[in-house]
C-alpha cells in the first residue's frame, strides 16, 4: 500500500459513523492506505483504519493526531473495497461494517514472549522436597512455562522463584508457540469414490488463481464434505488461505475432529464460543499469514486474510448465514462478493441449495456440480406421508397409530428412531380452562411457552420468564391451567409413555450448552439411545449408523406462515431431518404427519422427487416477481408506542420517491408484523418490490434521505433481501 505520510488523512472509525473523519499524522509516524491506527474521538480513543486522503477541507491546526499505528499489516485492498461494498448495499454505516472486521486492539499487537525456565546444573545449598522434584522434572535440560512446572511437581510458585533466586534456575523468554499447527495437505488423502472423484476433478476445472463459484449439490450422505476437503488441499498445496463457513456452533466440533484426521491439525476456529484472549490471537495469527485454514461461523468471512484463495459455505442454504442485528447480511453473498475482490473461489455445498444458488446454476452463472448417490452405496430413504385428516391420533396423543407401529418395529430390530418436532418446550400456549385466560409475554406478542422440565414459561422472542403458576393469574381458579399443542418435551412424555423400554434423549437448542450437546451427539453415535426426539438441531451435520428411522410429527409446521421462503424453508428442513436415516446401507424410512399431503412440498419428499420442488419453486417465484426474478427490501419502523410507529411508517410510505417505470416497483404496507412487538417495541412493517436488474439499495438510501427523519424512540430498520419476514 502507498504510504501518504506525513500530512493529513481519512480514518474511518470503527463506530456508528457514516464516513472516514480527517486526522494528522504526526512526525515520525509512517502509515498507508490500511494501517490500523487508534484515534481520538470526543472524549474516547477508538480503533480505526487509514481509508486515504482527506475527504473534507478542515484548517490543519483544527485537527487531532493519530495516536498510535498499529505494528501490524495493513487490511487489504480487498477487505476495505469489501467494507465500502457491503456498506452500500445494506445501507449499514461503513463504521459498523468496520467493526466486523476489527476485534479489539489486543489483536493489533505483536504477542508477548513467554517466560520459560531451565536447569542451570546449580544445585542448592539446603535440599528440600518440594526443590528435588522441580530438579528432577528439569534435568532433561528442556524448557517449562511457570504454570506447566507448576502443576507437574506439585509446587507452589513461590519455590519456583526462589530457585531462580538461588541460580538453579534460569528465565528466558521465548515466542509463544503457534496457535495452530500447519495443516499437511498429503497427511491422510481421502479415497474417494467414482461420483466423488468426477465431482473434484469438475471444481478444479476452475483455476485456482481466478474468481469462480461452484454449487456442490448432493443428497444427504453423499460425501460433500470429503470432495471440498480436497480442494482445500490444493489451495493448501498453492499457498493460499481458505475459510469454511459453517451455519451451526454444535456441528463443529466433529467437524474438527474430522478436519484433523485429514489434514493432521486443527483447523483455526472462529466462533462466539471463543474467549476474548483465543479471539485476539487468531485474528493476529491470521492476519500474519500464520494460518492457512479457518473454520468459522458467518463472521469469519470478514478475517483479515492476507491471500484469500477459497471459501467453502457449507449447508450454504441455511438461515444462520444471515446477520440480523446492525448490519443485516448475508454470508454466503458476501462471500462470493470478497471472492471476487480477492480472485479467490467459492464452493457452495447444500443437499437442499437455495433457490438463489439454484437458479444461478441453471443459469450458468454458477458451475453445477451434482452427486445424487450415496457414500457407500447407501439409499436414500423411502418417504410416505401419513395424512392427519385420516390416519390422526387419539386425542391427547400425537404420534399418528401407523407411525407408532414402525416405531415399534424399529425397536424390536434394534434400530435408532428419530422423531422431529421443531419446536421447543413443552407446549406452545397456556390457557386457563374456567376463563379462557391465555398466557402472553408482557413485552411481546408472543404466547409464552411451557417449559415443564424447568417449570417456567418463557417468551422465545425476548427470553421474558415466569414461573408456572398454580393458579390462574386472571380468576384465581386452582389447577386450571392447561397446555395446548406439543412441543418436544410434550412428545418426550408420550413417547415414554407408549415405548417404556426405549432409551429416550431430547435435543433442542435449550437442553444445555453447546459441550452437553456434543456429548449427547456422541452418545448417539455409539448407540446409547434407542429414541432420539429433537428440533431443528438434529437434521443436518450428524451421522448415527443406527439411526433408520424418522418420523416428523409436524410437517406441516413452516407452511403456516405468512412467509414467501415457507415451502422453500420446509422442504430444506425436511430433506436435512429425513436424510438422517439409513445413512449406513440400510433401509431408511421416514414418515411425515401432514394435514396437506397434497402440497407441492409433500409431494416432492414422497416422490424422492429434488428436481420437481425446484421447477414449482422456480415457476411460483417467477410469476410472483421474487428472489431470484425480483429484489426485497424490508423497513421495520419501532417504537415503544404502536401509534407513534404505524404514523411514521404511514408517513414514510407516503412520501416514497417515484421510481422509472421499467423498476416495475411495488410498495406493500405499513402494516403491523406477524409479531408485532419484541421487547416492548411495536413493529411496523414496509416491503419494496422491483425488478431484478433495479438498484434498490440507492432507491431505499434515497427515500430515507428524502424522507420523514425518525425522531425519539423511533427506529427504522432496513433489510435488504429479507430471509425472515416476522
Amino acid at each position: 500500500m502507498a504510504q501518504i505520510s506525513p500530512g493529513i488523512v481519512s480514518v474511518m472509525v470503527s463506530v456508528a459513523v457514516d464516513r472516514p473523519y480527517s486526522y494528522r499524522v504526526p512526525e515520525g509516524m509512517s502509515v498507508a492506505r490500511g494501517s490500523i491506527v487508534q484515534v481520538p474521538l470526543g472524549p474516547r480513543k477508538v480503533v480505526g483504519v487509514v481509508w486515504g486522503e482527506p475527504q473534507d477541507k478542515v484548517a490543519h491546526n483544527r485537527l487531532r493526531d493519530i495516536e498510535l499505528a498499529f505494528d501490524t499489516p495493513p487490511l487489504t485492498e480487498e477487505l476495505m473495497l469489501l467494507v465500502d461494498w457491503i456498506a452500500k448495499y445494506t445501507l449499514a454505516q461503513p463504521g459498523m461494517v468496520l467493526r466486523g472486521v476489527l476485534r479489539s486492539p489486543e489483536a493489533f499487537e505483536d504477542e508477548k514472549p513467554i517466560a520459560v525456565f531451565r536447569f542451570t546444573g546449580v544445585l542448592p545449598d539446603r535440599m528440600t522436597s518440594a526443590r528435588q522434584r522441580v530438579i528432577d522434572i528439569m534435568e532433561d535440560g528442556f524448557a517449562w512455562n511457570k504454570r506447566a512446572l507448576v502443576g507437574e511437581s506439585g509446587v507452589s510458585p513461590s519455590v519456583i522463584e526462589g530457585l531462580v533466586k538461588l541460580g538453579v534456575l534460569e528465565q528466558s523468554f521465548v515466542p509463544p508457540p503457534p496457535i495452530v499447527q500447519p495443516p499437511q495437505p498429503d497427511h491422510a488423502p481421502l479415497t474417494l469414490n467414482d461420483e466423488q472423484q468426477s465431482a473434484l476433478e469438475h471444481l478444479r476445472e476452475q483455476s485456482p488463481d481466478d474468481f469462480g463459484v461452484s454449487l456442490l449439490d448432493g443428497v444427504t450422505g453423499s460425501g460433500k464434505t470429503e470432495v471440498f476437503f480436497e480442494a482445500v488441499a490444493d489451495t493448501i498445496r498453492a499457498g493460499r488461505q481458505a475459510v469454511i463457513l459453517l451455519p451451526e456452533i454444535a456441528l463443529t466440533h466433529a467437524f474438527l475432529k474430522r478436519f484433523e484426521d485429514r489434514f493432521g491439525a486443527r483447523p483455526g476456529e472462529w466462533h462466539s464460543d471463543m474467549t476474548p484472549v483465543q479471539r485476539a490471537r487468531m485474528w493476529r495469527s491470521i492476519a500474519r499469514g500464520k494460518v492457512q485454514v479457518v473454520v468459522g461461523a458467518r463472521s469469519a468471512v470478514f478475517l483479515p486474510y492476507p491471500d484469500l484463495g477459497l471459501i467453502v459455505i457449507d449447508e450454504e442454504h441455511d438461515g444462520a448465514f444471515k446477520q440480523a442485528d446492525r448490519v443485516n447480511y448475508h454470508a454466503r453473498d458476501m462471500a462470493v462478493v470478497r471472492a471476487h475482490l480477492a480472485k479467490a473461489r467459492v464452493i457452495l455445498s447444500s443437499a437442499t441449495p437455495s433457490v438463489e444458488s439454484r437458479n444461478n446454476a441453471d443459469q450458468a452463472r454458477y458451475q453445477h456440480v451434482t452427486m445424487l448417490g450415496r457414500f457407500a452405496d447407501a439409499k436414500m430413504p423411502d418417504i410416505t406421508a401419513i395424512d392427519m385428516k385420516e390416519e390422526g391420533p387419539e386425542k391427547g396423543e400425537w404420534i399418528a397409530p401407523g407411525l407408532a407401529r414402525e416405531i415399534f418395529s424399529a425397536l424390536d430390530k434394534n434400530e435408532q428412531v428419530l422423531l422431529f418436532l421443531n419446536r421447543r418446550g413443552y407446549a406452545p400456549l397456556t390457557l386457563c380452562r374456567t376463563c379462557g385466560h391465555q398466557y402472553q409475554c408482557p413485552d411481546c406478542s408472543a404466547w409464552l411457552v411451557e417449559h415443564r422440565f424447568r417449570g417456567v414459561l418463557a417468551c422465545h422472542h425476548c427470553g421474558h420468564e415466569m414461573a408456572k403458576p398454580k393458579q390462574c393469574g386472571k380468576c384465581g381458579s386452582e389447577d386450571s391451567l392447561i397446555p395446548i399443542g406439543p412441543g418436544i418435551e410434550r412428545i418426550a412424555e408420550e413417547a415414554a409413555r407408549r415405548f417404556p423400554e426405549a432409551r429416550r434423549v431430547i435435543l433442542s437448542s435449550d437442553m444445555g450448552g453447546i459441550n452437553a450437546a456434543r456429548e449427547r451427539f456422541e452418545e448417539i453415535a455409539r448407540g446409547e439411545y434407542d429414541l432420539i426426539i429433537g428440533t431443528q438441531l438434529v437434521a443436518k451435520g450428524h451421522h448415527f449408523p443406527k439411526l433408520n428411522l424418522v418420523g416428523v410429527l409436524d410437517a406441516d409446521l413452516g407452511l403456516a406462515h405468512g412467509d414467501p421462503r415457507a415451502a422453500e424453508k420446509t422442504f430444506q428442513i425436511l430433506m436435512q431431518v429425513t436424510g438422517r436415516a439409513g445413512r449406513t446401507g440400510q433401509s431408511g424410512r421416514a414418515f411425515l404427519q401432514t394435514y396437506v399431503p397434497e402440497h407441492a412440498v409433500m409431494q416432492a419428499m414422497v416422490r424422492g422427487d429434488r428436481e420437481a420442488f425446484y421447477k414449482h419453486e422456480l415457476k411460483s417465484r417467477e410469476a410472483a416477481g421474487l428472489p431470484p426474478f425480483g429484489r426485497l427490501a424490508a423497513l421495520i419502523v419501532s417504537a415503544t408506542e404502536h401509534d407513534v410507529a404505524f404514523g411514521f411508517a404511514q408517513r414514510l410510505a407516503n412520501l416514497a420517491p417515484k421510481a422509472p417505470d421499467e423498476a416495475k416497483l411495488k410498495l406493500f404496507g405499513p402494516a403491523d408484523a406477524p409479531v408485532a412487538m419484541v421487547r416492548g417495541r411495536h413493529r411496523v412493517r414496509l416491503l419494496a418490490q422491483s425488478e431484478k436488474n433495479f438498484d434498490l439499495s440507492s432507491y431505499v438510501r434515497f427515500w430515507l434521505a428524502e424522507g420523514p427523519k425518525p425522531t425519539g424512540n423511533l427506529r427504522v430498520q432496513v433489510d435488504i433481501d429479507p430471509m425472515s419476514f416476522y
